[in-house]
């Protein structure tokens, strides 16, 4: 059910100016952190942050309950562990475009401005696909800046979404997802939830923002790190909604 309280109409016309200005926003950490380069070959990618009002799991987070995002949740999704890229991850709903998707440099315009048709298509599609969320209840506000991911040679499109209608979600392919879940955006500003996941290979450490998070109602909770919590950390900054977390608090990622 759309919310019309003061609360989440303010933080869709922030995410709105978010997507207005999205080319301009990139995705670069504090320190290197892409292991590699894409090579000629890449593959075009997207995939939908989806921002809705908060489901009926709340955070547990009190000290910002009044601030920016407090009304608010955002859809990931757990990678199977079974899976050759990124296993075990947790992810934006998304993938790779399919030829249905459109020709890249097909436009259409949205609140936040002309954006790249398929790669709006190809996140939605791919949405609707891993989580079984209904397409139509989506308004596309707008897209961020290309971010190069070496490991898996794509270039992913980050397409800024608004549950205006919402729909149930789950788990679709159990061989392609193991979980699929509703983060209050308050437990992604806790600083409590926050420190650096750290990669070494040979003489180099890359890190990456990262954000330990409850899963549902229950206990367990999941680490998002890598390209997803780059994204949501620079998302974060971008509105002003981050606070103070440790930045010093390093710890090894989980491979």
């Amino acid at each position: 059910m759309e919310s019309t309280s003061p609360g989440t109409l303010h933080a869709r016309e922030q995410l709105l100016k978010l997507a207005q200005e999205g080319h301009t926003v990139y995705m670069e950490d504090r320190e290197p952190w892409r292991i590699g380069s894409l090579s000629e070959d890449y593959r075009q990618s997207a995939v939908l942050i989806l921002f809705g009002a908060l489901d009926k799991i709340p955070s547990e987070y009190e000290e910002h309950g009044e601030g920016p995002g407090r009304d608010l949740d955002v859809l990931l999704v757990q990678r199977s562990a079974t899976l050759r890229s990124h296993p075990g991850q947790v992810a934006f709903p998304g993938g790779r475009l399919d030829p249905p998707d459109g020709e890249i440099g097909e436009l259409m315009t949205v609140p936040g401005g002309e954006v790249s048709a398929p790669h709006v298509r190809g996140a939605l599609r791919e949405a609707h696909e891993e989580t079984g969320l209904d397409p139509d209840g989506v308004e596309v506000l707008g897209t961020l800046h290309p971010v190069p991911l070496p490991i898996s040679n794509h270039m992913v499109t980050p397409v800024i979404g608004w549950w205006k209608s919402q729909s149930e979600v789950d788990v679709m392919d159990h061989a392609e997802s193991s979980l699929v879940f509703r983060v209050p955006v308050l437990d992604l500003i806790n600083p409590a939830h926050r420190y650096y996941a750290t990669v070494t290979r040979g003489h180099q450490t890359y890190k990456s923002p990262a954000f330990d998070v409850r899963v549902n109602e229950t206990s367990e909770t999941v680490t998002v790190w890598g390209f997803t919590g780059i994204v949501i950390d620079r998302i974060l900054e971008w509105l002003g909604w981050s606070v103070e977390w440790d930045r010093d608090d390093k710890r090894p990622a989980p491979l």
